[in-house]
């Protein structure tokens, strides 16, 4: 992967990382605290610059973590928050924004997500985000596990400014190959990949074993590797310490060729007809 390959593109030309760092279950243990906060620091350093959290994550106790872990770093890092369905009102989304960036300890999101579709219409959310735009709380505003129906929704109502959609893909799921991700890149509207190793549920033998054997690596590295090959998609996982952070930046310099692709689709098969997308 080249220099110019670790990064992708929002639709306004900003460059984002491609590989980036989750945060789902962090903040949760007093005991886990210093290392999680070492490997997010650690993984800017690195060049993980891009990182997500949720205010559903802990109850709010995530966003206190990375708050807590971004002092004196958080000019370096492009973060990503995402507002729950039920907060997502004209109203209840400026209160759910003002609480992440209090708990964040910033001034402003750089990306702000809608979780996932609730009973909210969708221009109300589209309103609220433009306003928390305007009020320079947020610099850009994208949705989370919305398939292709919604996102025709959500443009017609005037949802055209989406910056992303965060999504349940990886080498075991991927349904949002036969049509969702078609539907974006023609939007250049890229895809975020969380759970990109499938939360540690791969088969524990298969094709990508053999290709991390004959390169020495893990079949979990081999697996993000794989996501970051696909085009104008980036990734998120978590890494609870600053050696699984350090295993899954390599990821960054695997290259994989078209014989390992072709075998990764001989086991791992594209789709062939529409899969509703699956979420966590």
């Amino acid at each position: 992967m080249t220099r110019e390959d670790a990064f992708i593109t929002l639709p306004d030309g900003e460059r984002i990382a491609r590989l980036g760092q989750g945060t789902w279950e962090m903040g949760e243990r007093a005991e886990r605290r210093a290392a999680e906060i070492d490997a997010l620091r650690a993984g800017i350093e690195l060049g993980m610059t891009l990182i997500d959290t949720a205010e559903m994550y802990g109850d709010g106790a995530t966003e206190t973590l990375l708050g807590q872990a971004l002092a004196g770093l958080r000019e370096q890092v492009f973060l990503v928050s995402k507002v729950y369905p039920h907060n997502a009102s004209r109203r209840a989304i400026v209160a759910s924004c003002e609480a992440s960036l209090k708990r964040l300890k910033t001034d402003r999101l750089d990306l702000y997500l809608l979780h996932w579709r609730g009973g909210v219409p969708l221009a109300e959310t589209v309103e609220g985000f433009e306003a928390l735009r305007r009020d320079g709380k947020i610099r850009h505003w994208g949705v989370s596990n919305l398939d292709v129906d919604d996102l025709d929704e959500l443009v017609e109502a005037g949802g055209d400014e989406c910056a992303a959609n965060q999504i349940l893909y990886n080498v075991a799921r991927r349904g949002p190959e036969f049509d969702l991700l078609p539907w974006m890149r023609a939007r250049r509207m890229p895809a975020m990949a969380y759970s990109p190793i499938d939360h540690m549920r791969l088969p524990k033998r298969s094709v990508l074993d053999e290709i991390a054997r004959e390169r020495a690596l893990s079949p979990v590295q081999i697996a993000l590797a794989w996501v970051l090959a696909q085009p104008d998609v980036c990734a998120i996982p978590k890494a609870g310490n600053v050696e699984h952070v350090r295993a899954n930046r390599r990821a960054v310099e695997v290259v994989l060729s078209e014989q390992e692709l072709a075998a990764i689709d001989g086991e791992f098969k594209p789709p062939r007809r529409k899969v509703s997308l699956e979420m966590l």
